[in-house]
């Protein structure tokens, strides 16, 4: 990866606590590029208008902004129309809405609603809750021993009943990339749908949502060095055209009388409201800074960063790291605990060396439960990441390794 990839980030060249950032977080929020914060800066300067509705030079500008991000979105994803990308709040939303419309139209009592130990809380609750709602049954594939999932266990949890089968492409807390296209194919021979909770996979792997075959596929702005407040949902064209709408008002309908109203056509029926006009100037921005870069070569480089780090950290006596052995099977996510140490007492410890990771239960206490322990640690690499940060991590573990073992 060229070393100059960094000097796009202002927010690196910084200091914290007396010593140069390194920033291990991006699995949480991604740090963003220069074009990106001009981006956003022309648009409020420029271009700031609502969308759609007016006729004046401002608001043609803005809607032309807004609609062409969506065609860049399109093109970014291989979906095969506008029609098929709606902008949402982010992936939260996205799954919450499948959830809401799809669910509640075509899941019934006794049906099953498929998905994983390894899954984000947004990608449990809003199955949770559907599940009590209509009576169904909310089963989950069972893991390998290393944090994978394999065809043969994902085969015995699908069966003529299900009805939606969603899965995180890659794990937010081991790494995991699941076979999601191999997945959909054996959801589509019973009959179900597949969605996908692309949040971590979209700012590192190269998508193409119709080799994926995925029904629905979800991610956000915020982790792929787009601003927050702004995500996608793809969905297959003739799914999005049966389901009803779950926000009502403005920007949505296309007739609204005393007592009924209709609809906009696709996407818009789903965009009530004033839409995100700037997150989408601002994801268009991240989008033409990745592609610069390539999907490919950031994808080879994380790969290369997850392996070199649990390489090293491998030899730090008492450090556990959870998730797949392969670097291969993963992305550049590394999470760990040191052992009989909190882990928010570690990433303290390294915040105070000016490294930052993650510590908490990572939005997935289920696999927390699965992984028997309460919480740990982790560190998360992007493109703007090097060797040197790693040596810096784990100069930062040997440190919290020796001042714990002197405090005890």
């Amino acid at each position: 990866m060229n070393p100059e990839i960094k000097s796009y980030f202002p927010i690196l060249n910084q200091e914290i606590n007396g010593h140069p950032l390194v920033y291990l977080d991006s699995a949480a929020t991604s740090q963003k590029p220069t074009p990106v914060i001009e981006a956003l800066k022309e648009y409020y300067e420029f271009d700031n208008s609502n969308v759609h509705r007016g006729v004046h030079t401002l608001g043609n500008r803005a809607t032309e902004k807004y609609e062409g991000a969506r065609e860049k979105v399109q093109q970014f994803i291989n979906a095969n129309s506008t029609q098929e990308i709606v902008f949402l709040r982010g992936t939260t939303t996205a799954i919450n809405l499948v959830a809401q419309s799809y669910g509640r139209a075509n899941v019934e009592e006794g049906d099953e609603i498929v998905i994983t130990y390894m899954e984000h809380h947004s990608n449990i609750i809003p199955w949770q809750q559907l599940a009590k709602e209509r009576g169904a049954v909310l089963k989950y594939i069972e893991l390998e021993e290393d944090g994978t999932i394999s065809l043969e266990n994902v085969r015995a949890a699908i069966t003529d009943r299900t009805k939606i089968v969603s899965m995180v492409y890659v794990s937010n807390v081991l790494g995991t990339m699941n076979p999601v296209k191999e997945v959909a194919k054996i959801a589509h021979e019973h009959g179900a749908v597949m969605m996908v909770d692309g949040a971590q996979a979209a700012p590192h792997l190269k998508i193409d949502v119709q080799d994926l075959d995925c029904d629905f596929f979800a991610f956000s702005g915020h982790k792929m060095v787009g601003p927050t407040g702004i995500g996608v949902l793809y969905g297959k064209k003739h799914l999005l055209e049966a389901m009803e709408p779950v926000e009502f008002g403005g920007e949505m309908i296309d007739f609204v009388g005393l007592y009924d109203s209709t609809w906009k056509e696709l996407p818009w029926k789903f965009e009530g409201g004033t839409p995100i006009i700037a997150g989408a100037v601002g994801l268009a921005a991240a989008i033409d800074f990745l592609q610069d870069i390539g999907l490919d070569e950031i994808e080879k480089h994380e790969h290369h960063m997850a392996a070199t780090a649990m390489d090293k950290m491998s030899k730090i006596e008492g450090l556990d790291i959870y998730g797949p052995t392969d670097p291969a099977k993963r992305a550049g996510i590394v999470t760990f605990n040191l052992k009989e140490v909190h882990p928010h007492d570690v990433a303290t410890v390294l915040d105070m060396s000016g490294i930052a990771v993650r510590a908490g239960h990572h939005c997935a206490q289920p696999l927390m439960k699965w992984l028997d322990v309460t919480a740990t640690a982790r560190a998360s690499f992007y493109l703007y990441n090097d060797e040197s940060d790693i040596d810096r991590l784990v100069e930062g573990l040997r440190s919290a390794k020796e001042y714990f073992s002197d405090v005890f």
